[in-house]
């Protein structure tokens, strides 16, 4: 005679539980090796002990300096990781898009328009500078994008992938006609637009702190409420969720963050498209869940290929959006195929 087992519901809940929590553990873990990875790794390695040292304040004074001037760039990818991830696991929620991502909204080509009119009309120029400027620029084409896709009746998310496309489109018209009839702003604008995490300050670090922090927290609240959304417009209003707002608090928390990310180190391709699939594989598809293991997963994916492009190329150096790129690609092909063989 067969048996029938049987796992009590609170039990196999414990059992998610903790499967998440392994793994936002074994994401810290990551995390951490990448952090220690990205202030080791350059055109002169440093070793652990040798790091230890500086951060005790007892190593020698050329270490002190190779190491130090790793920082910034260690803090940015921190920060501009988590809010590519964040605003890409966002994006996909929201639009219930597995291939969405930041660059869906034009931010990217919005922030890189107002880097060329503001290097070719108005002198501007350095990371900072690029940064104040960058801004506005993705700010209002996330706006304007989402205006466009929650007008009228109908699939607002076709009307939001078109819009940003459109947008997107016209824009990069705009910026070739600038840059070809200005050889200077060209010159200023090809470092940016690669993406980048070096060459950069704290000072660019602390001007899009605001707005990373403002998004995440954003993003934290919505957690619950997207989960509702995901199971459809009728049932999260049955819930006790308004989907307009909904939709609408989710764009605006992923407009701040890929704006501040890509105003501070460049258009960053990938990011938020890979690590919403492995974040989904590992902890579910709780949003809750994703959005905090998000905002450690993209950091780590984002040093370690900053890293990858330091020692690659050694004495040079490989942008981190070029890395990005090369890693980001075979995560589109499956992610593609996952979704046909889904379908």
């Amino acid at each position: 005679m067969a048996t029938v087992s049987h796992v009590p519901p609170g039990s196999a809940a414990r059992q998610g539980t903790a499967r998440r929590v392994c793994a936002l553990i074994a994401g810290l873990v990551v995390l951490g090796l990448a952090l220690a990875a990205s202030v080791m790794f350059g055109s002169r390695t440093t070793s652990f002990g040798e790091v230890v040292d500086v951060l005790s304040g007892s190593g020698d004074a050329q270490i002190t300096t190779i190491v130090e001037s790793r920082y910034p760039r260690t803090a940015l990818g921190v920060l501009a990781g988590l809010c590519l991830a964040v605003a890409g696991t966002l994006m996909q929620g929201v639009t219930r898009n597995h291939l969405a991502e930041p660059g869906l909204l034009g931010i990217n080509a919005g922030a890189s328009a107002s880097i060329v009119t503001a290097t070719a009309f108005w002198g501007a120029s350095g990371g900072t500078a690029a940064m104040w400027w960058a801004l506005p620029g993705a700010l209002i084409a996330g706006v304007v994008v989402q205006g466009i896709g929650s007008a009228g009746s109908g699939k607002s998310q076709v009307r939001l992938v078109l819009a940003g496309a459109v947008l997107s489109a016209v824009l990069m018209a705009y910026i070739q006609a600038v840059t070809l009839s200005k050889p200077q702003v060209f010159d200023s604008y090809r470092y940016w637009v690669v993406g980048a995490l070096g060459g950069r300050n704290f000072e660019v670090f602390h001007s899009m702190l605001p707005f990373a922090a403002a998004g995440f927290v954003l993003a934290l609240v919505l957690g619950h409420s997207l989960n509702a959304l995901a199971l459809g417009d009728s049932t999260a209003a049955a819930l006790g969720a308004n989907p307009w707002l909904v939709r609408a608090g989710g764009l605006l928390a992923a407009t701040l963050l890929s704006a501040a990310a890509t105003a501070a180190v460049g258009p960053i391709a990938f990011v938020g498209l890979a690590v919403p699939h492995i974040v989904r594989a590992a902890v579910g598809v709780d949003f809750r869940w994703q959005i905090a293991f998000s905002a450690i997963a993209g950091p780590a994916l984002l040093l370690a290929a900053d890293v990858v492009g330091r020692v690659v190329m050694r004495p040079q150096e490989l942008m981190v959006g070029v890395v990005t790129a090369f890693i980001g690609a075979p995560a589109l092909l499956v992610a593609v195929r996952r979704m046909r063989g889904n379908a």
